[in-house]
C-alpha cells in the first residue's frame, strides 16, 4: 500500500468514527444489509506534517555575518524566557567596540560644543575688552592728529617741524587701521558668520554619523531576542567560535501550529478555516485543528517516509493549521515531531 493510500485509508478510518461502521468479515459469513446509498458528499485531504511554533523557530547567528569572533559571555540557557530585545550573548570585540563608541560620543561633544561657541559668538568679557581696545586706539588716533597739526603750523619756523609732522602724520595712518581692525574683530565677536556656523554644522553632522556607526558595529558585537520567546537549543559555548549551524534557537510556544506537505492535486479541495484532526504518535486523543495558511509554491516532499513504493519526487504545497488550545498546550515541547493530518472538506 502506498503512502498516499495510507493517508486515504487513515481519513476514512477518522470519518467512520463520526458516521456508522462498514463490516470487513472473510469467508462465507453472512453479511449485514448493506446501507441504502448516500448521496457522495466531497472528500477530505490526509497528509504528514510536522508540529512547529506559529512564529516559526528563529535560529540566531552571530549579527557581523562572516566575521569570525569569539563567544565571550551567553546570558540564557534552554528552556529561558525572554522578552523582545533582550540581550542573550556577547562577542569578544564587544569591549572594544563600546570603546570606539565612546570616543565617537566625545568627538560628537567636541564639535557640538565648538558649534555653540561660534553660534554666541563672543563672551561679554571679550566683547568689553575689544571694546576697551578700539577706544584705546581712538585715543592714540585723536593725539597723533593733534601732534601732526601741531607740527605742521611750526614748518615756517623750521626747526625740525616737517619730520616730527610726517612721524605724527604716520603714526595717525596707523593708528586708524588698527582702530578699523579692533572694529571689525568686534563686529565678529558680536554676529558669528554664516559660513563659520555651516562649516562647524557640518564637523558635527559627520561626529554624528561616526557615532551611529559605532553604535551599529557595537551591535554587531552582540546577540539580542527578535522576538519574546523561549530558547530551544544551545548550539554554541563562550569560548566557541560560532559556526554555520547557528548560536540558538528561539520561539514562542505559546501558539503551536502544524505543517503539513499536501499533495498539490488536493489543493482543489482545500480552504482557509477548514476543520482538520491531528494524530499525534503516543497520544491516545485527537487534536482539533484550523487550515489558517496555504503556501504560495510548489515544492518535493519534505516529510519523511518508510513506505518503499512511496513516490520520492512527490509536488506538495505547505498547509498550515492552528492547534486548538489543548493541542498546543500538549505538544509545546514537541517542535518537528512528525504527525498525522486529516483535514475535512
Amino acid at each position: 500500500m502506498t503512502r498516499r493510500a495510507r493517508l486515504l485509508l487513515g481519513l476514512a478510518v477518522l470519518a467512520a468514527g463520526a458516521g456508522g461502521y462498514a463490516w470487513l468479515r472473510e469467508g462465507t459469513a453472512e453479511r449485514p444489509p448493506a446501507p441504502a446509498a448516500a448521496p457522495a458528499g466531497p472528500v477530505g485531504v490526509g497528509a504528514l506534517g510536522r508540529v512547529e511554533p506559529a512564529s516559526r523557530i528563529r535560529r540566531l547567528n552571530q549579527p557581523g555575518g562572516m566575521a569570525v569572533t569569539r563567544l565571550d559571555r551567553l546570558l540564557v540557557a534552554e528552556g529561558d524566557s525572554v522578552e523582545a530585545g533582550a540581550l542573550l550573548a556577547e562577542f569578544a570585540d564587544a569591549a572594544q567596540k563600546d570603546a570606539a563608541v565612546a570616543e565617537a560620543a566625545a568627538a560628537v561633544a567636541e564639535a557640538r560644543a565648538s558649534l555653540d561657541r561660534i553660534r554666541a559668538a563672543g563672551r561679554p568679557s571679550e566683547v568689553a575688552a575689544q571694546r576697551a581696545r578700539i577706544a584705546a586706539l581712538t585715543a592714540q588716533e585723536e593725539l597723533a592728529l593733534r601732534e601732526a597739526e601741531r607740527a605742521e603750523r611750526l614748518v615756517p619756523a623750521g626747526a625740525g617741524a616737517v619730520a616730527a609732522a610726517d612721524r605724527s602724520r604716520t603714526a595717525a595712518v596707523r593708528l586708524a587701521a588698527e582702530r578699523r581692525q579692533a572694529e571689525a574683530e568686534l563686529e565678529t565677536l558680536l554676529s558669528s558668520r554664516p559660513e563659520d556656523i555651516a562649516l562647524a554644522e557640518a564637523r558635527l553632522a559627520a561626529a554624528e554619523a561616526a557615532l551611529a556607526k559605532a553604535r551599529a558595529d557595537a551591535e554587531l558585537a552582540r546577540v539580542r531576542a527578535p522576538i519574546a520567546g523561549t530558547i530551544l537549543r544551545i548550539m554554541a559555548r563562550p569560548g566557541d567560535q560560532v559556526g554555520p549551524e547557528g548560536l540558538l534557537e528561539i520561539a514562542d510556544l505559546s501558539r503551536m501550529d502544524v505543517v503539513a506537505d499536501v499533495y498539490e492535486t488536493d489543493l482543489p479541495r482545500l480552504r482557509l478555516g477548514a476543520p482538520a484532526e491531528v494524530l499525534v504518535p503516543g497520544e491516545s486523543r485527537r487534536f482539533a485543528a484550523t487550515v489558517r495558511e496555504i503556501g504560495w509554491t510548489v515544492r518535493r516532499q519534505t516529510q519523511a517516509t518508510t513506505d518503499p513504493v512511496a513516490a520520492v519526487d512527490s509536488r506538495t504545497v505547505e498547509v498550515r493549521l492552528a492547534l486548538d488550545e489543548a493541542g498546543s498546550e500538549a505538544l509545546r515541547r514537541r517542535s518537528n515531531m512528525q504527525v498525522q493530518v486529516a483535514i475535512r472538506p
